[in-house]
């Protein structure tokens, strides 16, 4: 029987490697060769416990790799063939609901956020669903994204952030020409959020990070396009935004922290009134230190959450990564087999000495 390497996750830093069944299929499903998976906070915190869903499951959720089979009816309505290589969206769509046909398989009736590879349980057969594997099985209602020739696997694996870079920083605040943004957050989704602000015309684009850790960070944000950047540990971000933009507060703020509890109060001061604050990354808290509710009455801010991307942001994530005209190709990476996974995990966490990459990947082959 043909069998397949691959890493379970049976419970908090509970990492196993294991051997699963090639899976079968048919006309309508395909597989994948997995050939790079990139990580985000969502992948650690699952590791450490703090997202765990209570079952065994393959994590996984930024794949991209090479068809190795594809079926005939599927192939047509991917419009693809085996042997192409393709980015695998995290969610599953039914292209039938309101939802789905609007970009947005996230809010899929049918699949919704239960499916979401890279958690599914592994009994659930052939229990392949996620990219910490050498194959992964794509489902019917897969959505899946051709990938131009000559672009690199792991450097590919950033159409997930990027799109997120996409949809957070422009699409969801509605972000146009001549606007100045602030970007609280210098990981690989804020330098995402940054380049994809000045492509959409961002007339000033100020980045924000916390302390010695994000200072490499913050010097890559300037290759992506941020006009300023503010160690908010030693600099006021208000009045560092106001001193470069001559007393102007942002028309949009983009909040991509995580576990940074001040830093969405931070992003009301710094909008100005009738301005955007977009929030994207978690609390993981309900403490709000230094938030006032009367900002946003006295300054009549519009306040939008952010979960997930749309097809369109991955698509011109793809374009936009293949373009070279910001260098996400050399951002500071580690790249990883399914040996060193659970290392490279921790470092993720805080757990290591080193600081974690920019931008971490598996390569299930290596």
């Amino acid at each position: 029987m043909r069998v397949v390497r691959t890493l379970v996750l049976h419970g908090p830093r509970d990492l196993r490697r294991c051997a699963l069944p090639f899976p079968v299929t048919g006309d309508d499903d395909a597989v994948l060769r997995v050939e790079a998976c990139g990580l985000c906070g969502t992948d650690h915190e699952q590791f450490t416990g703090e997202l765990f869903p209570g079952f065994p499951f393959v994590p996984g959720h930024e794949s991209v790799g090479v068809l190795e089979h594809v079926g005939d009816a599927a192939a047509r309505r991917w419009g693809v063939r085996t042997g192409d290589r393709v980015a695998v969206e995290v969610f599953l769509s039914c292209r039938e609901c309101d939802a789905c046909r609007g970009g947005e398989a996230r809010r899929c009736i049918r699949h919704g956020l239960a499916d979401m590879y890279g958690c599914v349980p592994v009994e659930r057969e052939p229990g392949l669903w996620g990219g910490y594997s050498q194959y992964q099985y794509l489902a019917s209602d897969s959505v899946l994204l051709p990938l131009p020739p000559g672009l690199e696997p792991t450097v590919a694996t950033l159409f997930n952030p990027v799109g997120a870079g996409i949809r957070w920083a422009v699409t969801a605040p509605g972000t146009s020409a001549g606007d100045l943004v602030a970007v609280l957050g210098p990981g690989v989704r804020g330098l995402s959020a940054c380049a994809a602000a000045k492509e959409a015309g961002a007339s000033f684009v100020m980045v924000t990070g916390l302390g010695p850790r994000d200072a490499p960070r913050l010097e890559a944000a300037r290759d992506f396009g941020a006009d300023v950047v503010v160690d908010v540990a030693t600099t006021d971000p208000v009045r560092a935004f106001r001193d470069a933009t001559g007393g102007a507060l942002a028309d949009v703020v983009v909040d991509v922290t995580a576990k940074a509890p001040a830093a969405f109060a931070q992003s009301l001061k710094l909008a100005r009134p009738g301005g955007t604050v977009a929030v994207a990354g978690t609390r993981g808290t309900d403490a709000t230190p230094g938030f006032h509710p009367d900002h946003l009455v006295y300054k009549e801010l519009r306040i939008v959450g952010c979960l997930g991307v749309d097809t369109a942001s991955y698509r011109a994530a793809i374009e936009l990564i293949a373009s070279r005209r910001y260098p996400f190709h050399s951002l500071p990476r580690r790249v990883t087999g399914l040996d060193g996974t659970a290392d490279l995990l921790r470092s993720m966490a805080g757990e290591a000495d080193a600081s974690p990459p920019v931008h971490a990947v598996i390569a299930p082959w290596e």
